[in-house]
């Protein structure tokens, strides 16, 4: 379980990384990515970028692709060739557990970003999942439905987010479940939290149980993605709410269109310009206990007690929409595209 904690509101390898050493001004701030297909990616190395550079430091990154043994690699080289801070995105957050050890052992700070990983020396900075999870479900039984026959499309099984979005959602709906309005009719983790994997788990629930569907909780919004499209293929899209989470374009469309009930919004740019922040701070030599906002945390499957900071997210409905355009996440014609006029107000 977690414990409470202080909220604060809201390619490969870069060449000519070994020369990091001997060349660059300031302090080196690396980032390894888990892989840099998903959206949203690009917006926190933009907000993480641009704050590292703007302190006199410089950014480098690498990108693991999908791959528990690169992103291993690439950590070690990190290491090696210079960084005095690394923001590691756990593809497989056991897997990379010996990485963080190196990096501890020669000196090197880490932060876990977003992804936990339970190493004691890192500091754990993201969005708080849980919290998401919850806010799903309560969207889901305050927005679309509170009973019936609900499907579970889960994120990747080796990432600790979907299960810490599952303990969230499953708080919430527990009560319902309990008293039998709420029946779980499909459960299953998504390899790689990918579209089209989420789409084909989606195609074999409906199968499954003769398209007998009244709700689907996704995990996030490109896998909500892949649930709507099998949805659509079954006559289903509009009729059955579907959540997720992170903001995507095409998922906050969706909101507008119908076909997906909310987008729980994680502003990863505040995210990237708070670890980059804290990164910069370590890099100068401040402790992870003198962080900003900083608290306790040990909710991982180890129950290891990192330093932690969680942000709080936001859930998009049709209702306020506005939230992502005014705050210039996504533009309006954007958001907008295909809605019939006069059917969503932030679209009039």
């Amino acid at each position: 379980m977690y414990r409470k904690i202080m909220t604060m509101a809201a390619g490969a390898l870069v060449l000519g990384l070994s020369t990091l050493s001997a060349e660059a001004a300031g302090k080196n701030i690396c980032v390894s990515w888990k892989t840099f297909q998903e959206e949203r990616w690009k917006t926190d190395e933009a907000a993480i970028k641009a704050v590292v550079e703007a302190a006199g430091n410089k950014y480098f990154s690498a990108d693991a692709q999908g791959s528990a043994a690169k992103q291993q690699a690439d950590i070690e080289g990190l290491i090696t060739q210079g960084c005095n801070v690394i923001l590691v995105v756990a593809f497989d957050s056991d897997a990379i557990l010996p990485a963080f050890q190196a990096a501890a052992d020669a000196g090197v700070k880490m932060i876990s970003y977003d992804v936990l990983v339970e190493h004691p020396d890192a500091l754990y900075v993201t969005f708080d999942n849980v919290g998401v999870g919850r806010l799903m479900a309560k969207t889901m039984l305050e927005k679309g439905k509170q009973e019936g026959d609900f499907a579970f499309i889960k994120g990747d099984k080796g990432d600790p987010n979907a299960t810490f979005l599952f303990e969230g959602i499953m708080e919430v709906l527990k009560p319902n479940m309990d008293a039998g309005k709420i029946k779980n009719v499909c459960e299953t983790f998504t390899d790689g939290w990918k579209p089209d994997a989420a789409q084909k788990n989606m195609e074999q629930c409906l199968t499954s149980v003769n398209n007998k569907v009244d709700a689907v909780i996704s995990e996030n919004d490109g896998m909500a993605g892949g649930v709507v499209a099998a949805l659509e293929a079954q006559g289903l899209a509009g009729t059955v709410p579907v959540t997720g989470q992170d903001g995507d374009k095409a998922a906050l469309n969706r909101v507008a269109l119908g076909t997906q009930l909310v987008s729980v919004w994680k502003d990863s740019r505040v995210l990237g310009k708070s670890a980059a922040e804290f990164a910069n701070m370590i890099a100068d030599g401040k402790a992870a206990t003198e962080i900003p906002g900083v608290g306790k945390f040990s909710g991982g499957a180890k129950g290891v007690e990192v330093n932690a900071v969680l942000i709080a997210p936001n859930p998009i409905t049709k209702d306020n929409l506005n939230d992502v355009i005014d705050g210039g996440w996504v533009t309006k014609e954007e958001v907008c595209a295909g809605v019939a006029a006069g059917s969503v107000a932030a679209c009039n």
